[in-house]
């Protein structure tokens, strides 16, 4: 254990974060998310929320300043709900208290598994909202 890390990020996920280099990504992935079948790396995190997984990743991770949008949501595939997902809202509350002013992009469900299948890694969570995956792209640390 050590202090001032989140107990949810276990020692494998630590060490992917730290592996990571500016312009890597991670997705982190809903209980529905094929997770195991997108990437070079899997970590498992069942029985946490996305929310928990994305704000305790935030608190170490720098988002890349150099690209609109760092952080990205799967689109709702038209026809399956009537508005945004409810956990839309805390995703950008989350992004917002770590990264004020950052921008989110959305790509449709088959180009969110395209891109998330050249991530550095994905990290399958237990959340069980609807279109509750996010990947970010890592930053930089400055002076």
């Amino acid at each position: 254990m050590l202090k001032g890390i989140s107990p949810l990020l276990q020692p494998e996920l630590l060490k992917i974060l730290a592996e990571m280099g500016h312009g890597d990504e991670i997705v982190i992935g809903d209980a529905n998310f094929p997770a195991a079948t997108m990437g070079k790396r899997c970590v498992r995190c069942d029985g946490h929320a996305v929310t928990d997984i994305l704000d305790a990743i935030l608190r170490l991770l720098p988002l890349d300043t150099f690209v609109e949008a760092p952080v990205t949501l799967m689109s709702v595939v038209p026809g399956t709900l009537a508005e945004d997902p409810p956990i839309w809202q805390d995703v950008r509350s989350i992004v917002e208290k770590h990264e004020p002013g950052t921008k989110i992009a959305f790509l449709e469900r088959f180009a969110f598994y395209d891109r998330s299948k050249e991530a550095f890694a994905t990290v399958q969570t237990g959340e069980t909202a609807l279109y509750a995956c996010v990947i970010l792209k890592k930053g930089v640390i400055g002076k």
